[in-house]
């Protein structure tokens, strides 16, 4: 069934959230747009209330647009909706430029009157942060990116010096702070919108029917069928050419590659590494690959007693053979992970002492523990395959069988997807099977975000660890200028993270992305999905 046809049957028997309209006069949505496929059913369109996922990884950055990007190669920020910035000498006052004539997204829901200013910005830090912004506790009052970076207590203030100019007051210094305004969590909202919304009291709409300034606008939603966007036209770098971009996040009927071979879609993001020959042999697809800034983990829950001895954490990571996840899920497409961090982060340290495939080690720890053949331990397991994991089902019976060769019995429990927002059945589980795509460059955002204390209150550290230690390097790194201390910082964290070992690592994944060569202008990056506003269609 084509996403055109799911959308008149979801119009007629009344599922969608938002509605339906009259359907589309025009059939083909190929004339106007293209459908992208491979990815789960979003629960909510903001992507500052995430950690992850479709509204994250590709929606954010096609409805709406940040501060500062990233340049793909080099990781470093580049002017956004922010034309210029300057930075104090003590490093606490970053002063931000915004660009002049940026107009919002006319919707059926909202007409905008003025341009983007200052206070849109404010508005958008100021809801993450300020527990006395009207919208702060709507949809749940939780922003886990945030709250794992502890940016309320970075931000000491966002003032307004004048209607285009914005200035950020930290409470310490912090290298990593105009990276993080280059992630796809730090967008800007319109304020104007959030107004219309508080007088109607109708304020949780501002997560579920957004308006951004980016080169599309969310025009359908119909839940685990398709989400609808539609080309922005007013949009400040140019209109997009494609007038729809269609998602079809149906898992009903046939599976994401049969729907991209008989042409029900044009893109399929994170195809399964097993399904790439077949894609090769086929001339009229485009297979990209992107090095990810991305790793695959293990994570091991520290607040179970049996987990909170160090040896049965190091027994499991030297019984995990990670060179056959590479040839039996990864088929030689990945990096066999020694760290967190990849090795093209700078401060990737190749000097790391992490556990390597010892299952004779492994047995030793455990008969050492007293656990040796007494281990029960239940892991949870996404199925939805991710850059990082392109298939986590496999990667999870290739560790169970592992585990089960030193003693260990593991029960499994199949989830369509990992929530971190709410954790409290995961909490129950001794192993989560999870996975990290970086934000931006710096090193601190694989680490604090996944491992610093903070992040435990947040809900983003789901192995529960919680070391002071390591939270403090972390901290000397980001207050220090001087590459070569940071370096160090970082070398001695990751030492850290080897010795305790609160998680496996397990690989770095390569990103793939499929697509038909009628398709122009789709780009990648080592951060998750970029704009579609210079897609075209040559056809």
């Amino acid at each position: 069934m084509s996403a055109y046809t799911r959308l008149l049957f979801a119009c007629f028997s009344l599922v969608s959230l938002m509605g339906c309209s009259e359907p589309q006069k025009d059939t083909d949505i190929r004339s106007r747009g293209f459908i992208y496929c491979g990815q789960d059913t979003p629960t909510i369109f903001n992507p500052q209330l995430t950690d992850g996922g479709l509204t994250t990884d590709t929606l954010a950055a096609q409805i709406f647009d940040r501060l500062l990007v990233l340049d793909p190669v080099s990781h470093q920020p580049l002017p956004g909706l922010a034309r210029s910035w300057s930075i104090s000498d003590d490093g606490l006052e970053y002063t931000l430029a915004l660009r002049k004539g940026i107009e919002f997204q006319n919707t059926d829901w909202f007409t905008p009157t003025r341009q983007l200013n200052v206070q849109d910005v404010i508005f958008s830090f100021k809801r993450v942060i300020d527990p006395s912004h009207p919208f702060f506790n709507i949809s749940g009052g939780r922003y886990p990116w945030f709250e794992s970076l502890a940016f309320d207590k970075l931000i000491n203030d966002i003032v307004a010096i004048d209607s285009h100019t914005v200035k950020f007051i930290l409470s310490r210094p912090d290298n990593s702070f105009l990276s993080n305004l280059a992630t796809s969590y730090a967008v800007i909202y319109s304020q104007e919108y959030g107004q219309q919304l508080l007088q109607a009291g109708q304020l949780n709409q501002l997560d579920m029917k957004p308006i951004g300034t980016g080169p599309f606008y969310l025009d359908q939603y119909i839940p685990n069928d398709l989400i609808r966007l539609k080309r922005h036209w007013g949009y400040w770098q140019g209109a997009a050419p494609m007038g729809q971009v269609v998602f079809d996040i149906s898992s009903r009927g046939t599976g994401s590659l049969a729907k991209l071979l008989s042409h029900e879609c044009d893109v399929l993001s994170s195809p399964i590494a097993s399904q790439l020959s077949v894609i090769s042999d086929h001339s009229e697809f485009e297979l990209m690959a992107q090095t990810g800034m991305n790793v695959s983990f293990l994570a091991l829950n520290n607040n179970k007693p049996i987990l909170q001895d160090i040896r049965v954490r190091k027994a499991i990571s030297f019984a995990i053979n990670r060179d056959n996840l590479l040839d039996s899920v990864y088929y030689g497409t990945g990096t066999k992970a020694k760290s967190m961090l990849p090795p093209m982060s700078w401060a990737y340290n190749h000097k790391s002492q992490a556990l390597d495939f010892d299952p004779e080690e492994a047995i030793r720890l455990l008969k050492e523990a007293g656990y040796y053949n007494k281990l029960i331990l239940s892991m949870w397991v996404p199925t939805e395959p991710r850059p990082y994991n392109p298939s986590p089902r496999k990667t999870a019976e290739l560790i169970q069988a592992n585990l089960k060769a030193i003693g260990i019995q593991v029960t499994m429990s199949h989830q369509d997807k990992l929530d971190r927002i709410s954790m409290g059945e995961a909490a129950s589980f001794d192993l989560i099977l999870s996975g990290w795509i970086a934000d931006n460059g710096d090193p601190d955002n694989f680490l604090r975000p996944l491992l610093s204390c903070d992040a435990k209150q947040a809900g983003l550290n789901i192995a529960n660890w919680c070391n002071l230690d390591f939270d403090n390097l972390l901290e000397l790194a980001l207050r220090t200028s001087k590459l070569d201390q940071r370096l160090n910082y970082y070398h001695r964290a990751q030492n850290i993270l080897d010795q305790q070992v609160p998680l496996v690592p397990l690989a770095h994944g390569v990103h793939f992305q499929v697509h038909h060569k009628s398709l122009g202008g789709l780009q990648m990056s080592p951060f998750g999905t970029r704009s579609f506003s210079s897609v075209y269609r040559s056809e």
